[in-house]
């Protein structure tokens, strides 16, 4: 292992948290890429070491699966990682527009980082928030209904070092390795700031709520689909 003494302690430490959560180990394979992730920045040959030896699995097998997730980066990523939004809805509003102004702003185009090493660029496939299209993630915090120009002062206020609120979620954009942490399991503090959902979301309860408006109870015959089962 390259790492040194310190923090390969911290990592083994950390690790048997992460795996004492599950009944077999090899389960903890994801969350700790994300562990090794938070302390190189990306899933490094060393990390893959790491969770191959601590799992008792081959590299082979921990590289199979961090090459399948996009949100395992197999070389060096930016402090933030921008991911602007290009699936149907998002690209229809203007998420096409958005990531090529981006993309020309930054200089950079998809999985490139800005030589300052602050913005990792990404195309996403969906940012599962259609209701505020187009959409934009910083270390997948939500910026909502974003346009090419608000855009492109994101990722200048990101560069200059300043602290950025999401539209929704937490009070404040983190930074790749700390949110990477989080994402193996060791909470920050702060799940409970911000809002988690807006009006566009609420909108359909709200519309239940005015017209009293249930779901079928189970077994009556709303419930039933055309071949007898219920739905």
């Amino acid at each position: 292992m390259a790492y040194d003494e310190t923090t390969l302690e911290q990592l083994r430490a950390d690790a048997a948290a992460v795996v004492a959560r599950y009944p077999q180990e090899r389960s903890a394979l994801l969350p700790l890429l994300h562990l090794v992730q938070s302390v190189d920045g990306f899933v490094s040959p060393d990390g893959i070491a790491f969770c191959a030896e601590t799992l008792g699995l081959s590299n082979a097998e921990v590289s199979a699966v961090a090459t399948f997730y996009t949100q395992y980066k197999r070389h060096p990523n930016g402090r933030y990682t921008v991911g602007v939004c290009t699936n149907t809805l998002c690209a229809v509003m203007g998420g096409d527009e958005i990531f090529a102004a981006v993309s020309d702003h930054l200089g950079v185009g998809h999985d490139e980082t800005t030589e300052d090493g602050a913005v990792t660029l990404e195309r996403v496939e969906c940012n599962a928030a259609c209701d505020y299209a187009p959409v934009v993630m910083v270390n997948w915090e939500f910026f909502d209904e974003q346009t090419p120009r608000s855009t492109c002062e994101l990722v200048d206020r990101l560069r200059r070092g300043e602290a950025v609120r999401p539209t929704r979620g937490a009070d404040e954009v983190v930074e790749f390795k700390p949110m990477s942490r989080v994402l193996a399991g060791f909470p920050d503090g702060r799940a409970d700031e911000g809002p988690a959902a807006g009006p566009a979301t609420l909108r359909g309860l709200r519309l239940a709520r005015e017209n009293g408006w249930t779901a079928p109870e189970p077994g009556s015959p709303e419930r039933q689909r055309s071949d007898g089962k219920e739905a």
